[in-house]
């Protein structure tokens, strides 16, 4: 028995093939490649990948590659692989990402981790299976981070993610009631979603040019058990999530987006932050965490579950310990406002203020994709095999920004924003 509604799946399969990606005439389509060593689509979300097949077909597509995966296989795999088994990663994985995208054709990500998947797992163990994989992957995140091609992500409700989320419905029940909510904060319960999210999208552009305007020094943020101050560097740029890949196609890179971001001065970063909801990564939870920042670096982290994990994503690397994004949003959004904790970063993220632990974009700079590494990081910019987005807002924050005088100007009043586009 379906626990989806067709028309409405059909519909979602539509919005993230012509707006997510905006796959155009003669266009392959990779499903299931991505960054960070996580590659497949569930197999699970059989009818979803159909959907997105035949429109995918039908805007054009010159080929559709599917790539499933089965997440349990890595669970199997540190029970009972050889130690060196963590060293292992395909080398075809990452020639076919990096051939697709060298050859202009675009990328569609289903990311739907079982959020419990890894629970009872060594932390550290897991940390290094996932760094051989980033490692290798490096060339094709590469290219993406340069935005060389079109690209979205999405999400579709597997069962073990459903029962996470709600844990006291039935196993169809909670799917079912998994899948009404995508729809829901995915904007797709309407007749022509694709118009509502272009007025969307205008409204988080607006928001994103006003913020380029005032070029902010530094972002302060206050709340309970958060105060913190973040630099922002020379030339940094506010972006939506609506992007211009270097094939000169428009994007939305994740559907459901309500933030605005940009990227901080990785060595001005200073104070404390705690998180406002529980981290999924991996397969294990974080919860109750505060992370204390000096000189752009964590100093101290503490959790009350899942110390081990977050201690085990800090020690990935030497940029891991900074930030690589600071992002924007409303506690109004939809996400917010539907009471769900979803336990996938896609949506949380979108629930709330955020900051990235890891990687900078260089597109978040201006001239940023064109300049190396070397000069980057000069610049401000954190470099990691990471990114991984925790969430900090609430109707509790404030946020203000201060300009090149000196000037305090607020941006956020109790989570929501403090000026009018």
């Amino acid at each position: 028995m379906a626990t989806f509604n067709p028309q409405l799946l059909d519909k979602y399969a539509e919005l993230a093939i012509r707006v997510g990606v905006n796959l155009k005439e003669g266009q392959r389509l990779a499903l299931g490649v991505t960054v960070h060593g996580m590659i497949g689509v569930p197999v699970q979300l059989a009818p979803l990948i159909r959907a997105l097949t035949k429109h995918a077909y039908l805007a054009g597509a010159k080929y559709v590659n599917v790539l499933w995966e089965d997440q349990e296989l890595d669970r199997i795999r540190l029970e009972y692989g050889p130690p060196d088994s963590l060293d292992e990663f395909p080398d075809w994985r990452v020639q076919s990402s990096v051939a697709y995208m060298q050859a202009g054709d675009a990328v569609l990500i289903v990311y739907a981790q079982d959020p419990n998947l890894m629970v009872g797992q060594d932390p550290v163990a897991l940390e290094k299976l996932h760094a051989v994989a980033a490692k290798k992957m490096a060339p094709a995140f590469a290219l993406i981070a340069s935005r060389s091609i079109n690209l979205s992500v999405i999400s579709g409700a597997t069962t073990e993610w459903a029962t996470k989320v709600f844990p006291d419905s039935k196993l169809e029940e909670a799917e079912a009631k998994l899948w009404d909510a995508i729809f829901d904060v995915c904007r797709v319960k309407t007749d022509d979603p694709s118009m509502i999210w272009e007025q969307h999208i205008r409204k988080l552009d607006s928001r994103a040019n006003y913020l380029n305007a005032k070029a902010y020094k530094t972002l302060q943020y206050k709340a309970p058990g958060t105060e913190l101050r973040v630099g922002l560097p020379d030339g940094h740029l506010w972006l939506s999530a609506s992007l211009v890949a270097k094939n000169g196609i428009r994007m939305v890179v994740n559907i459901p987006t309500e933030e605005v971001y940009t990227m901080p001065h990785k060595d001005q970063i200073d104070g404390t932050v705690t998180a406002t909801k529980p981290l999924s990564f991996r397969g294990r939870l974080i919860e109750k965490f505060t992370l204390t920042f000096k000189n752009g670096r964590v100093t101290k982290a503490t959790a009350e579950k899942g110390e081990a994990a977050l201690n085990a994503i800090l020690d990935t690397d030497h940029g891991a310990r900074s930030l690589g994004e600071v992002a924007l949003v409303p506690h109004s959004s939809p996400i917010s406002q539907s009471g769900i904790l979803f336990y996938n970063i896609l949506y949380d993220e979108n629930a709330s203020n955020h900051l990235a632990l890891g990687n900078a974009y260089k597109f978040s700079m201006q001239d940023g994709t064109s300049i190396s590494d070397k000069a980057f990081a000069a610049a401000g910019g954190n470099q990691s095999l990471i990114h991984v987005d925790f969430m900090i807002g609430s109707s509790k924050m404030d946020v203000d920004g201060l300009t090149e005088d000196g000037i305090i100007e607020p941006i956020m009043r109790k989570g929501e924003w403090a000026f009018e586009v």
